[in-house]
């Protein structure tokens, strides 16, 4: 006898199901597993389908993003303080009164992420923030790049999460993934959506799946801080800025292999490991296992599949929650990542917090037979800021073994405050930020060594 995920509370033995019940499954999967699963190679880079649509759009705006996003930030601002002070009855409840009503830190922070981002638009103020390298970086570089993805994954994820796809994938493969990972077999989505397509569209689905019920608090954390890793896209860039295109199958292969392990280990270690097996009290679980006795372990994952999609939403509905949900991570999420993000660079950029911080690293480097420890010693913390710094800062080293040390190794820390740290944050999944720190480190010290290894064992 074997268990399989269930989200119905019917018996699935003896079931059966309508063709059009079969297509209602089928056809909103299959274009959600195309948009966000199905790479395809474009010109020289890796992208999927929502990846072009978000390029597209980003390429049709141009110069004009920047703008957007400015006016973005201060409508939050403006939105937020006319619910605190006027109390409109339309904020009173539901998701515009978890938007808007909030606490004094956080409305600080919009306000902070508005300043920061009116200062770079206008240049004015100090040059810690307006600079190319601190506040530069998070207007021209990255707000366009999650105002165009978050916009796309926003309308377009419902294809993927409310029409049964992740129960049939969940219920094939909840086996080994309960095993390997300890964590529920829909995570695998979650996974490939992250490594094919985007780390934060990847937490992005944690974070719904989780206020569904459909993860606990561990599985949440684990997910969200271990498979979130950059796209294929953004690995390409990556090679290419620290002039190693000639190497990407070791690179990705490296990234793959220490990933993988990191994500067998770390979950195991405190703080990951003591987190509660809980449920968002809300909505408590949604998620049963149960006995499939006689029943074929494919048929009752399409079985799962199936009565899943009956529920999903209408077209009126399903365009209300898209719409909020472009609403919530414009207004809420954005001037988060953006006070953080200019904060963490600053600290990068204009302070030696993290020289002296990787002082330590330098002998751990030599250890492992890594050249020219000394300058590469702030590349492997300086990830915690952005995820782009580690690779700004190998350019200046000679070795390319150390390169391409420092290029993996920032690709499986996985935790960077001027994003996905600020997803995390901002969403309900119980992290505080000294744990991420903490992950992060241990991502790092676990996953140094295996890609060291590697580079000396099977690359250089």
């Amino acid at each position: 006898m074997s268990s399989i995920e269930s989200t119905g509370s019917d018996d699935a033995n003896g079931s059966a199901f309508q063709r059009r019940d079969l297509l209602k499954f089928l056809i909103p999967s299959l274009i959600g597993m195309s948009l966000f699963l199905v790479p395809f190679k474009v010109g020289d880079t890796i992208n999927i389908g929502m990846g072009l649509m978000a390029d597209s759009l980003k390429a049709l705006l141009g110069d004009a993003l920047p703008a957007i996003a400015v006016v973005v930030l201060c409508v939050s601002v403006a939105a937020t303080l006319l619910v605190k002070v006027a109390k409109p009855s339309w904020a009173n409840k539901g998701v515009l009164h978890d938007m808007f009503h909030v606490g004094p830190i956080w409305f600080g922070m919009r306000i902070l992420g508005a300043a920061f981002a009116l200062m770079t638009f206008f240049q004015f103020g100090p040059e810690f923030v307006t600079a190319s390298f601190t506040g530069g970086v998070m207007l021209n570089d990255l707000a366009p790049v999650l105002l165009t993805f978050f916009f796309f994954a926003a309308l377009l994820l419902p294809f993927l999460v409310e029409f049964g796809f992740m129960e049939f994938i969940g219920s094939l493969v909840r086996k080994p993934f309960r095993v390997i990972f300890r964590l529920p077999g829909r995570s695998a989505i979650d996974a490939t959506d992250s490594w094919m397509g985007s780390g934060t569209v990847g937490v992005l689905i944690t974070t719904q799946q989780y206020e569904k019920g459909f993860y606990n608090r561990r599985e949440a954390s684990v997910i969200a801080t271990n498979f979130s890793i950059v796209s294929i896209a953004f690995a390409l860039l990556i090679t290419s800025f620290v002039d190693l295109n000639h190497m990407f199958v070791q690179f990705y292969v490296t990234v793959v292999v220490a990933g993988l392990i990191a994500a067998v280990i770390v979950p195991r270690l405190p703080p990951l490991s003591r987190k509660p097996d809980t449920y968002y009290e809300p909505v408590g679980c949604q998620l049963a296992e149960k006995p499939t006795e006689n029943i074929g372990l494919f048929r009752y994952s399409l079985l799962q599949a199936v009565r899943r999609a009956e529920k999903a939403p209408g077209p009126r509905e399903m365009v209300r929650i898209a719409l909020f949900n472009v609403a919530d991570i414009f207004l809420a999420l954005l001037p988060l990542v953006f006070a953080i993000g200019t904060v963490a660079l600053i600290l990068a950029e204009f302070t030696p917090l993290f020289t002296w911080l990787s002082y330590p690293m330098v002998p751990v480097l030599e250890f492992l037979g890594v050249p020219e420890a000394e300058a590469a010693a702030p590349a492997t913390l300086v990830g915690f800021a952005d995820m782009f710094l580690p690779a700004v800062l190998a350019t200046n080293i000679e070795s390319e073994l150390t390169r391409f040390v420092i290029a993996c190794l920032s690709l499986t820390q996985l935790i960077y405050m001027s994003e996905i740290g600020a997803l995390l944050v901002k969403s309900k999944i119980p992290l505080k930020f000294w744990e991420l720190g903490a992950i992060f480190l241990l991502r790092t010290a676990i996953t140094l060594p295996i890609i060291t290894f590697m580079a000396h064992t099977f690359f250089f």
